[in-house]
C-alpha cells in the first residue's frame, strides 16, 4: 500500500520520517519529496508498505502525530496517483495525444 504523509516538519529529514514508520512495520521504500528549486522538503512524501495490516494501523497509530512542530496527516494514496496505477490519467493521456504529430497519408 501506498502511504501519504503530509505536514511533515521542514526541518525533520527524511531518514528521520524513515526510523518513525518502520517503528510500526516494514518500509518498503519513503521518499520524502524536495522542491527542486530551493532543495528543502516540500512537507510531504510517500511510503510504500507490503502489509496491509501493518499499514492500516501506521495510519491509525501516526496520522494526528506530534512530530517536530507539526501534526501528521497520514492516510492511504489516491489510487488516481501515478505512484499506484499503470494506467494514466485522463489529463495526461490528453496532453499526450496533443503533442503527437499528425502523419500525412
Amino acid at each position: 500500500m501506498i502511504i501519504l504523509v503530509r505536514n511533515i516538519d521542514r526541518a525533520i529529514t527524511e531518514e528521520e520520517v524513515r526510523k518513525l514508520l518502520e517503528t510500526h512495520g516494514k518500509v518498503r521504500t519513503f521518499d520524502l519529496v524536495i522542491d527542486k528549486a530551493s532543495g528543502q522538503s516540500k512537507g510531504f512524501g510517500f511510503a510504500d508498505m507490503p502489509s496491509l495490516d501493518q499499514a492500516i494501523k501506521m495510519i491509525e497509530a501516526l496520522d494526528g502525530y506530534q512530530l517536530g512542530s507539526s501534526k501528521l496527516r497520514v492516510k492511504k494514496a489516491a489510487s488516481s496517483s501515478l505512484l499506484g496505477t499503470h494506467e494514466p490519467r485522463p489529463k495526461v493521456l490528453e496532453k499526450k495525444q496533443q503533442r503527437r504529430p499528425r502523419r500525412a497519408d
